[in-house]
């Protein structure tokens, strides 16, 4: 377990692939993912990425400034639909397009998404209805 933000600091940075998978798996107290939000900002992205990290630290990054940080938060699969929602009206057409993209997008999300102002969005949420046995022929 990661017990500080200078922990996760100094896994995360390091050159040995162990230490920076351990920056990339372990878990953290919600409060050390604060920590490491707040005293190392350069970091929020690979918080967002570390595969047990908690969704009320991911409610946080969903509205960091950085489109780069709200992308690793849109892809994680853990998010429910409230938060891939909020994510869908997102400014950022990358963070729409993995949305579009996410298992727990709805049938009337993407359908939604079509309208698009950016083909990429359009373009990612025919693809997932076209993909779903559920929606076929629906885009």
């Amino acid at each position: 377990m990661i017990i500080s933000a200078e922990e996760f600091l100094t896994l995360r940075t390091s050159d040995d692939p162990a230490e920076q998978k351990r920056a990339s798996y372990e878990a953290a107290d919600v409060a050390v993912w604060l920590d490491v939000i707040e005293m190392y900002p350069e970091m929020r992205e690979w918080v967002a990425y570390n595969k047990s990290v908690p969704l009320e630290v991911l409610e946080v990054l969903a509205s960091d400034p950085e489109p780069r940080v709200r992308r690793g938060v849109a892809i994680k699969r853990k998010i429910g639909t409230g938060l891939l929602q909020r994510l869908a009206s997102d400014v950022d057409d990358g963070v729409r397009a993995r949305v579009a993209r996410h298992h727990r997008a709805s049938p009337e999300m993407l359908k939604a998404m079509l309208e698009d102002e950016s083909w990429v969005v359009r373009e990612a949420a025919e693809e997932a209805l076209a993909s779903r046995p559920d929606t076929q022929g629906e885009a």
